[in-house]
């Protein structure tokens, strides 16, 4: 897809608004499933047959090594050229293929529902959430979920095939549709209760995508994360706005809300606009550093972007 993409034909083709959000929305990234790579880094613990290579050694799908024959090894895994050029009994190796649960934590808190060009935040996050369920689903893998907004949750436990994968594009349409209708800035944020909750639904070895702007992290959030870490893959997608790291020169102050607060940006002023890019630019730093501590790889997106374009340039 070109960098030049026209805008109104994307929002088109994709059946997105930007802000409300819909099943034929989701349904678009199955067709992008292959942009996303879900490759283990760790190795896996499942007992299911799948896709991946677990860390025991026996007779299965995937040669690993040769060594000495020992007492016990199957005769039918000797490797007769090696013990012929050794003069020595050499047995082969196999790694049995493994199935791995990929998890999606999504975060529609009222942060999330923000955005001040192309989709809000939260738009954003479903669309990540869809492709990674879509590229897991197109590998074979089960797919579970925890989708959350200010007073609700969905949970999904990990299930195979496509009907996994609609049904966690349902939880999202809904509870992303009671976020919008149900703002209540007075809320406290539930990411550390559902990060517990996440924590007894993956299993070890499972790959989970969190999904958030992590503006809500607190001490109870990070400990959760390190223990998910423990026996989990976490890579994090931390969505963003432009808006949130350089704001625009505008002739006059302007009013936004935050965190259940409305707050006077004078935008007019080159001073407090270059005051905040600093602020925001070591604050990122900050919860990355944090990030990174309790286990987890961190991917940046913007939802003034199409998607698409952003896994095409990483």
């Amino acid at each position: 897809m070109s960098g030049q993409l026209d805008i109104a034909t994307w929002l088109h083709e994709s059946h997105s608004q930007g802000v409300n959000l819909s099943l034929k929305e989701l349904m678009y990234y199955k067709a992008k499933a292959r942009l996303l790579e879900l490759a283990p880094k760790v190795k896996i613990k499942n007992s299911l047959a799948g896709q991946y290579l677990a860390p025991h050694k026996g007779r299965g799908m995937e040669f690993a090594e040769v060594r000495h024959y020992q007492t016990g090894d199957d005769i039918r895994s000797i490797d007769w050229r090696v013990t012929a050029r050794t003069g020595e009994t050499h047995t082969k190796l196999f790694q049995e293929e493994k199935e791995r649960p990929v998890f999606v934590f999504t975060d529609f808190s009222n942060s999330m529902l923000f955005g001040s060009k192309l989709l809000l935040k939260s738009v954003q996050a479903a669309h990540i959430s869809a492709l990674v369920a879509w590229s897991a689903c197109q590998r074979g893998d089960r797919i579970g979920g925890l989708v959350f907004n200010q007073h609700s949750h969905h949970e999904l436990k990990p299930t195979s095939r496509e009907k996994a994968v609609l049904k966690l594009c349902h939880n999202l349409c809904d509870i992303h549709s009671q976020a919008l209708a149900n703002v209540d800035k007075s809320a406290t944020s539930l990411f550390s209760e559902n990060l517990k909750r996440l924590n007894h639904l993956a299993k070890p070895g499972s790959l989970v995508y969190i999904v958030s702007d992590f503006s809500a992290l607190d001490e109870a959030s990070f400990k959760q994360l390190e223990i998910l870490s423990r026996h989990c893959e976490l890579i994090g997608c931390h969505v963003s706005d432009p808006f949130e790291h350089q704001l625009p020169a505008f002739k006059q102050t302007v009013t936004v809300s935050a965190n259940g607060q409305d707050l006077a940006l004078p935008l007019m002023d080159k001073q407090f606009r270059e005051r905040f890019a600093k602020s925001a630019q070591e604050s990122f730093a900050l919860r990355l550093k944090r990030l990174q501590k309790s286990g987890l790889s961190l991917i940046s997106f913007s939802a003034a972007t199409p998607l698409e374009l952003q896994l095409v340039r990483k």
